[in-house]
């Protein structure tokens, strides 16, 4: 018999969104599969059309976040000798931290999103590892993102639109928190044991 807190330990909660990107190069069961092979819960399932609210509220949407998203960028445009202001017209991070938070709430309203809860232990940390870094060009092989997508910054921001990465997956426990509120209701949400927790656990 599991106590509450082995329950809790093994009942850690993430978010894992497929893109319309991912959606519509038929990538929703390999994904999910990914998941659940690893030992990992789907709790929550679905398919929906986000609004333009729905996407934008997804990220935290501060000054800071967002000007962490343009020094990013900036590194990345170092790293690869381009020119910001010759590439997208300036080289101040709040602005080009808030071209890409609108070039990602398009993505997100571009198509079908599925949105998935998942459990387990170390959920948060497991589902990044198989989704992969952010920038196509550092996952590795063997994760989502290493296999199945090329895009990089550079090409993104040159077209004026986000990293066409396949997924998101929350980066923390703060992320996961909001997130799993945010796209899901407690009448969603379902609890099961599946058949190896026994022996897994």
């Amino acid at each position: 018999m599991k106590n509450e807190k082995t329950k809790e330990f093994i009942g850690e909660k993430t978010v894992m969104l497929i893109k319309p990107d991912g959606v519509k190069r038929g990538l929703i069961g390999e994904c999910i599969k990914r998941v659940e092979q690893r030992g990992l819960k789907v709790i929550a399932l679905k398919m929906i059309m986000a609004t333009e609210e729905q996407a934008r509220k997804h990220y935290p949407g501060t000054d800071q976040w967002i000007s962490g998203m343009g020094q990013k960028t900036l590194e990345t445009y170092a790293k690869y000798c381009k020119d910001p202001i010759g590439e997208i017209g300036t080289d101040d991070p709040l602005k080009i931290g808030s071209m890409i938070y609108d070039w990602n709430v398009e993505l997100f309203t571009s198509g079908p999103v599925v949105a998935i809860l998942i459990s387990g232990i170390h959920a948060i940390d497991m589902v990044r590892k198989i989704v992969g870094k952010t920038i196509p060009a550092f996952a590795e092989m063997g994760t989502i993102r290493g296999d199945y997508s090329v895009d990089s910054p550079a090409l993104a921001n040159e077209a004026k639109r986000a990293i066409r990465n396949i997924v998101h997956a929350s980066g923390d426990t703060i992320e996961a928190t909001h997130e799993v509120t945010h796209w899901f209701t407690p009448q969603e949400i379902y609890d099961y044991t599946r058949s190896e927790e026994d022996v897994m656990f």
